[in-house]
Formats: C-alpha cells, sequence, structure tokens
C-alpha cells in the first residue's frame, strides 16, 4: 500500500484543482449534448462515432446510483477520471523509471498540461477516455518491464474498452499489434489478449448491426465529412497544420517538452522494442490529429500527449539530469505561466480584438486558460436569444431541447441561466 501512497495523494491534489476550477454554467460546444442526454437518462444503445455509449452509460449510471442532477453526475466523472488518469501516468514512469521524484513531476506536468486541464473542467468524453488509454500504456510498460503476462491481456481489455467510448482509439491498433508481436512467443497471452480486443471491437459492429445501423456507422457520422475534408487541403494548409501542432505541443508542456524529446531518444537507446510500440502508437495519433479537418482538432491530441508525458518522465530520469530534480518544483508553476501568456495577449490591440470576437464563449480566458469557473454558459445564451460570429445554431437547438425539458421539471429560465 505505501508504493501507492504518492498516486492516491496526486489523485486527491489534481480532484482538488479540477474541482476548483470546473465549470460553473454549462459550456459551448459539444457539453450540453451529453447533460442533455443524460438527464433524459435513456441508456444509448448504439456506438457511432459521435454516441459515445459507455462515456454516456456511465454517467447516467452515476446519476442513478448517486442521486445527483445530470450536470454534477458529468461533473462527478470527468474530474474523477481526469484525477485518475494523472495517478496512472505517475504509476507508469514509476514502473519504467523506478524514480520517485521524475515520475511525480510528469504526472503533474501532465495534469497540468492546457489540452487535459481543461477537459478535465468541462463536460467532455476525453478524460474519460485517457483513463482507460493511460491503463492501457501502463499495461504495456508492466509487461516490458515486470514481465507478468496478465498484463498482456489487460492491454487487449483496456484498449478494447476505449473502443466504447472513442472509436479514435483505433489509431492504437497498429501499436498494439506490434506489443503482441514482440510476445508473440507467450502464445496463451497473446492469442487471448488478441481475442479478447476482438470480441470487445466486434461486439460494436454488432451492437449496431442488430438495431439497423450498417457496419460503416461505427466509424462514421452523418453530422459531418471531417475526415473525407482532411485529404482535400492545399500543401500549404498542410504545413499550417504542422505547425499548429507543434505550437500545441508547446503550449502544453512547455520547458518540459525538452525532456520529452530527450526521453524519445533514450528509450530507443535503452529498449528498442517497447521504443517501437510507442513510436507506431505517437505516429498514428499525431498524424491523424494534425491533419484531421475539425476547428478543434487539439482535443485528438490526447492520446499522444499521454506518450509524451511518459516520455518527459523518462527523459527526467536520466542521470546525466539529476541536477534537475532541485529544480522540478517549477513544474507547479505552470498555471502562472497560462496567466502571463494572457496578460500579455490581452495587451496587444489584436488580441483584445479577439477577445471581443469570441466574448461569447468567453473570449482570451476560454482560449488561453484552462480553468473554467465563471464562464459564460449556453443556455443563458440562447434564452436571451444572442448571436455569435461563428455556427452556433445547433448548440442552440440542443438548449432550446434541454430547456423545455427543464421547464416540465419545474425550472424557471431564470434558474436555467444559472445552469
Amino acid at each position: 500500500m505505501k508504493r501507492y501512497l504518492s498516486a492516491l495523494f496526486l489523485f486527491f491534489i489534481f480532484l482538488a484543482v479540477y474541482y476548483a476550477g470546473s465549470f460553473t454554467k454549462i459550456p459551448f460546444a459539444d457539453c450540453l449534448g451529453f447533460v442533455l442526454d443524460v438527464e433524459k437518462g435513456k441508456w444509448i444503445g448504439t456506438s457511432a462515432a459521435t454516441t459515445h455509449f459507455l462515456y454516456v452509460n456511465t454517467a447516467i449510471a452515476l446519476k442513478t446510483l448517486t442521486g445527483l442532477n445530470a450536470i454534477e453526475a458529468n461533473r462527478l466523472l470527468v474530474i474523477f477520471s481526469g484525477a485518475a488518469t494523472v495517478s496512472v501516468i505517475y504509476l507508469a514512469v514509476k514502473s519504467i523509471t523506478k524514480t520517485e521524484w521524475a515520475s511525480v513531476t510528469a504526472a503533474i506536468v501532465f495534469g497540468l498540461s492546457f489540452t487535459f486541464w481543461r477537459n478535465a473542467e468541462i463536460v467532455e468524453v476525453y478524460t474519460y477516455n485517457c483513463l482507460w488509454l493511460s491503463l492501457f500504456f501502463l499495461s504495456i510498460i508492466k509487461t516490458f518491464v515486470e514481465n507478468k503476462k496478465k498484463y498482456i491481456l489487460l492491454s487487449g481489455l483496456f484498449l478494447g474498452i476505449s473502443l466504447w467510448l472513442h472509436i479514435q482509439n483505433i489509431l492504437l491498433i497498429p501499436a498494439f499489434l506490434v506489443f503482441l508481436f514482440h510476445f508473440r512467443h507467450e502464445k496463451k497471452y497473446a492469442y487471448s489478449s488478441l481475442l479478447i480486443f476482438g470480441l470487445l471491437f466486434s461486439s460494436l459492429f454488432i451492437l449496431n448491426t442488430v438495431q439497423g445501423l450498417p457496419l460503416s456507422s461505427v466509424y462514421s457520422s452523418e453530422h459531418g465529412t471531417w475526415v473525407e475534408d482532411s485529404f482535400k487541403k492545399t500543401f500549404m494548409q498542410y504545413v499550417n497544420d504542422l505547425i499548429k501542432s507543434l505550437a500545441y505541443l508547446i503550449y502544453n508542456f512547455n520547458l518540459f517538452t525538452f525532456f520529452g524529446l530527450i526521453g524519445i531518444i533514450l528509450l530507443y537507446k535503452a529498449n528498442r522494442k517497447m521504443f517501437f510500440v510507442f513510436l507506431t502508437g505517437a505516429v498514428c495519433v499525431y498524424g491523424f490529429s494534425t491533419f484531421y479537418a475539425v476547428s478543434d482538432n487539439y482535443v485528438f491530441f490526447l492520446p499522444f500527449n499521454i506518450i509524451f508525458a511518459l516520455s518527459i518522465g523518462y527523459g527526467l530520469s536520466a542521470p546525466k539530469y539529476a541536477v534537475v530534480k532541485k529544480f522540478s518544483w517549477v513544474c507547479l508553476l505552470i498555471p502562472l505561466g497560462y496567466l502571463a501568456i494572457y496578460k500579455v495577449a490581452f495587451s496587444t490591440e489584436k488580441g483584445r480584438a479577439f477577445h471581443t470576437s469570441k466574448q461569447h464563449k468567453g473570449g482570451l480566458n476560454y482560449f488561453i486558460l484552462p480553468w473554467m469557473n465563471n464562464n459564460p454558459g449556453i443556455l443563458e445564451f440562447t434564452i436571451d436569444d444572442k448571436t455569435a460570429p461563428e455556427p452556433v445554431q445547433w448548440m442552440k437547438t440542443i438548449a432550446r431541447e434541454y430547456i423545455e425539458l427543464m421547464k416540465t421539471k419545474g425550472y424557471t429560465e431564470d434558474e436555467l441561466r444559472e445552469f
């Protein structure tokens, strides 16, 4: 139990951090759709690319078991899985490095990274998804480092479960197959792991086809042609996408990006089998996320960001960087970095203009600061029939449905403005 004290400490610290900064009002984007589904309490019976079967049903179960309303059930699921993910990352780094300070630092750096922190503050599927993926990566590391066969089985289980959360995780199948190839001599465990994964993956298609949906419904959506559009960009658009992806990386990991790159090199030298497993996963996820034709593509980097956080821990643990231990506390100053960038951006004319144009979402606060307390909400926006310089009609349609549903439960518009 003693060896898990740091993991428990990190869990409760980040549970408090994410709760303190969690949204005050239901934010824009997909958040209200999840809240509406959970408020209806109708179990999701299909698994399309945008329905997120496991997330919604878990939130409904929490609402039913705890008696919380839909908003708080979603909040509980998101911040709990966010804090748990930070702890699992600590355990994964500790397993491979055996270095306490590097493991704690890597976990904190990831926990305070913009993209993950933001998604732990709103109603979204990604932190819950990250929890299962971090368990998948932990199983891979445990197999290589401790040679415990049960982790081969668990790798297939965790990756299979993650597909019920987000179909993007099929991008990690090549990494999973490379992993099993390296342990092909453990036929009983490798084949069993593949079978477990195959059953979970195929069940997605069986579930949908039984209910009359086409096979493609598992990985496609009728709401957009994002994948097709990703192949229709110009050369310069692809270049800009790549530059933007590097900016995301640096904004998430700041000075610690250096140690992530060092970790990649060191892992290649020390354990090439493990290196190629993680390289395969990282390249597939990073490549897809970089060129995926959606405005919020930054969230799709999260599986890659987990891998990079593990690499940061590995880089920090190198004996030649032992002196860094004295300065590892600077990771606690990451929030001050966001504030500094916010202040600089707000001091410029373009920054203030951008802040005004995006005021409906929260302006620069929304785009630069990861915490979401005291944020403007989509319900208030809809009730007051406000407009925005970007397409929000689909959000207002969901909002009106939620408002009407809540009115039947006795809520007034004035009360709903505060939701």
